[in-house]
């Protein structure tokens, strides 16, 4: 006994520099130190402990640790004190195990176990890599991620599907959802507002699949959004003009475009005197104003009852006094009740829609209002979106993985029955690099937008060079 408790005690000791490097360091400041580096990865990507034998025996520990450590009460404990108890226990359970790993090893043994009873097991290390924007899982065994619109394989893997299945029940309980044979679609957030999406079997053919689409826990600005090169600063000026002004948007892209992110920095120049009401199916906006009010759907119970849709949050909104209502994602018949709410003194309120075009936009617009089964002529569908909405924004992600805002269109009325629109900036694509790079430049069409009348009259002017074909954004 002498002797176990000598090797358990230089096993802690040996660990205690590396926990003790960096006492108290917020998590933002170390995630920025590991990106530092940009040759290392996650550490589960490359760990050599990702054997048949070793995940059997991290699911055995698991299982065993539960039983026996009464996890409520390890919650209320101070992360450090956590850790100092769990090593304890693996370190006596490696000797039992005889299994053969160094100090280093048996550090990285000991946060894989942390993460299996208080995390996302497997996942925890890449949902704290900086550098990934996308996590995709196709059945246990793999595993691919998005680092800078590039997808990799990484050698992370899941014991069998039954663990696969533990991490994505956990994942879907903590917002109040469900996923099983009878509900194998299920769409649900991290606590740090993450996108997830769950597709278990029979839906999912091989395994469950899982999307994880990672948001910065510092959400990027219309300024970085200029740095990054997605779009130019005069553009930039124009639309967060637009916002203050209270012209109605619709943001408009394919999935992965960077829609969201759009969203998020707009609405920071709104203004904090207004209240904003945000509906989403699984929220994940990250406004920037005091005054929010966020709304998201719900699905149906057990009994299939008590589902509450987009469009009933919409209705509800109205009577919640908002002065915009920023819808996440339009994508249904809630389209048409999101335009009254544009028609009807809530001038400003702003939407996404996954469209290829600015004109496209428009038409799946007119699709979705049309399953609201009213009614309806299409002129008087037309009437209702020219009347509604100003600006269009449109972004792509390019071949090569980077977002660009392809055009900002301003819808100017109806002539017959025709939407008619102008087009104020476009991304204009030239050709690729060997290395796939795209080469590309933004430029003005020529075309003042009909919205510089009301910007002048709140007193926002705008130069003239800005929409000068011959001058350089």
């Amino acid at each position: 006994m002498a002797g176990r408790f000598t090797v358990r005690r230089m096993i802690v000791s040996d660990r205690a520099p590396v926990v003790e490097e960096t006492p108290g360091a917020p998590a933002d400041s170390l995630l920025s130190s590991a990106s530092s580096e940009p040759a290392s990865e996650p550490a589960a990507s490359t760990n050599p402990l990702l054997t048949d034998k070793l995940l059997d025996a991290k699911i055995r520990l698991h299982r065993r640790l539960i039983e026996e450590i009464n996890l409520s009460a390890l919650e209320k404990l101070p992360e450090e004190e956590i850790r100092s108890h769990v090593q304890g226990l693996v370190s006596q359970y490696v000797m039992v195990e005889r299994l053969a790993l160094n100090t280093q090893e048996l550090a990285d043994f000991v946060s894989e176990i942390l993460d299996e009873m208080t995390g996302l097991g497997p996942l925890e290390p890449l949902l704290k890599d900086p550098s990934i924007n996308d996590i995709l899982i196709n059945g246990h065994e793999c595993v691919y991620v998005e680092r800078h619109g590039i997808l990799e394989p990484l050698s992370v893997r899941f014991k069998d599907e039954q663990h696969l299945l533990r991490i994505i029940n956990k994942i879907v309980s903590a917002v109040g959802r469900r996923v099983d044979e009878s509900h194998p679609l299920c769409d649900a957030r991290l606590q740090d507002g993450s996108r997830v999406n769950v597709a278990v079997r029979p839906i999912g053919v091989d395994g469950p699949l899982v999307s994880i689409r990672k948001f910065s826990k510092k959400p990027l600005n219309l300024s970085r959004l200029v740095d990054v090169g997605a779009l130019r600063p005069a553009m930039g000026e124009v639309l967060a003009a637009a916002v203050k002004a209270r012209i109605t948007t619709i943001i408009s892209g394919g999935t992965g475009s960077g829609k969201t992110t759009m969203l998020n920095a707009l609405s920071a120049f709104i203004s904090e005197k207004e209240r904003l009401i945000t509906i989403e199916d699984a929220a994940e906006l990250q406004l920037q104003q005091p005054h929010v009010g966020r709304m998201e759907t719900r699905p149906p119970n057990l009994e299939g009852k008590g589902e509450i849709r987009q469009r009933e949050l919409v209705k509800n909104a109205l009577r919640m006094r908002p002065d915009r209502i920023i819808l996440g994602e339009c994508r249904g018949e809630e389209a048409f009740d999101m335009l009254q709410a544009m028609n009807t003194g809530h001038e400003g309120s702003m939407a996404t829609i996954h469209a290829n075009t600015p004109r496209d936009a428009i038409s799946r617009l007119e699709q979705m209002i049309g399953m609201a089964g009213l009614p309806m002529t299409i002129a008087s569908i037309r009437g209702q979106i020219g009347a509604a909405i100003q600006l269009i924004v449109q972004l792509q992600r390019q071949s090569d993985g980077k977002r660009k805002v392809t055009s900002i269109a301003e819808i100017t009325g109806l002539e017959g029955d025709i939407i008619q629109m102008q087009e104020i900036f476009k991304y204009v694509r030239t050709g690729t690099d060997a290395d796939g790079t795209v080469q590309g430049h933004f430029a003005a069409t020529g075309i003042r937008p009909r919205f510089l009348g009301e910007l002048a009259n709140q007193g926002i002017k705008l130069p003239g060079t800005y929409f000068d074909p011959s001058q350089p954004l």
